[in-house]
């Protein structure tokens, strides 16, 4: 079988302790992706207008032509949504990463300045928002090195981790150990902890992620910025609680385009709040998380 091997079994009944700085109950990383400029679009040759997580669920724009509309929708997110969601995080002086498409933070250096002069956590999304897993490997290398050099170009470092639209190629993993200087990826959501993995007799980090909590939820099974705070402090208390005993970590996935709206963001600045409330919660980045997780929970012999 190509690619990784599934791993049905994990850390099992008896997770590890993490041991959060402070004695923390959870770990907490808020996720920002920026997308907005690298995703399909006919003037980049791509054939047609991606509209996905946008306020329309297909375009109903024949494929091959330009949809004005979905292309503004996005470029709300880079105009307004960017800066309204940094300036809630700012404001209450809480740790964010960034989910960021290479080219997409080409298109706007004014927020690649941004993420340089404040030392923003990076994560690479890709060189564009587009699916990995259509990639060719050599297409996928290719895309995994030009998005490297384009971050250290316009934000002077190179990211710390990687995360593929949605999901990687079965090549994904192994092609970033071959690039190297990624400390983790975060192609998985299968676990609560950081953990392990074996590439080509080589230990590698991953730091899971989540869709389950995350604005994606926007485009149907929530509607309003209360039933998406509700949702997301419900989880964040349960494993508070939990936490008590056993420790995990949490990922909440934001897009500008979708929380960046008034109505949504609303939420989010009820969660903020609520979660600088609790005091058993580490708000940290996934950079963070890795390193601690590293530090404290080295790979086994053998990985």
């Amino acid at each position: 079988m190509d690619g990784p091997a599934r791993d049905f079994v994990g850390y099992g009944a008896r997770p590890p302790d993490p041991g959060w700085p402070g004695g923390a109950r959870l770990a907490l990383n808020f996720v920002i992706n920026y997308e907005e400029g690298s995703e399909p679009s006919v003037g980049d040759g791509d054939g047609f207008t991606e509209a996905r997580l946008t306020e329309v669920a297909q375009s109903p724009v024949p494929r091959g032509e330009r949809d004005l509309a979905a292309e503004s929708m996005f470029e709300y997110g880079s105009r307004v949504g960017f800066w309204r969601l940094k300036r809630l995080f700012d404001e209450r002086e809480m740790a964010f990463t960034l989910f960021a498409c290479a080219l997409a933070l080409e298109r706007n250096p004014a927020v690649a300045e941004t993420v340089r002069e404040d030392g923003i956590d990076l994560c690479c999304h890709g060189w564009r928002w587009v699916e990995a897993f259509r990639l060719t490997e050599d297409e996928e290398r290719e895309h995994i090195r030009r998005a490297v050099a384009s971050l250290e170009r316009t934000t002077g470092r190179r990211p710390e981790g990687w995360y593929c639209r949605y999901g990687p190629s079965v090549n994904t993993r192994r092609l970033l150990v071959e690039e190297g200087g990624f400390l983790y990826d975060s192609d998985a959501y299968n676990d609560e902890l950081p953990y392990w993995a074996d590439v080509g007799a080589r230990p590698h980090l991953v730091v899971p992620y989540s869709l389950a909590h995350n604005d994606g939820k926007f485009a149907g099974a929530v509607a309003t910025g209360g039933q998406f705070f509700h949702l997301l402090r419900d989880a964040i208390d349960f494993l508070r609680e939990e936490g008590r005993t056993s420790p995990r970590m949490m990922s909440i996935g934001l897009h500008l385009r979708l929380a960046g709206h008034p109505a949504r963001a609303s939420g989010l600045v009820r969660l903020l709040d609520h979660v600088r409330a609790c005091g058993d919660v580490w708000v940290t980045t996934r950079g963070a998380i890795a390193r601690h997780w590293a530090r404290r929970h080295p790979p086994p012999r053998g990985c």
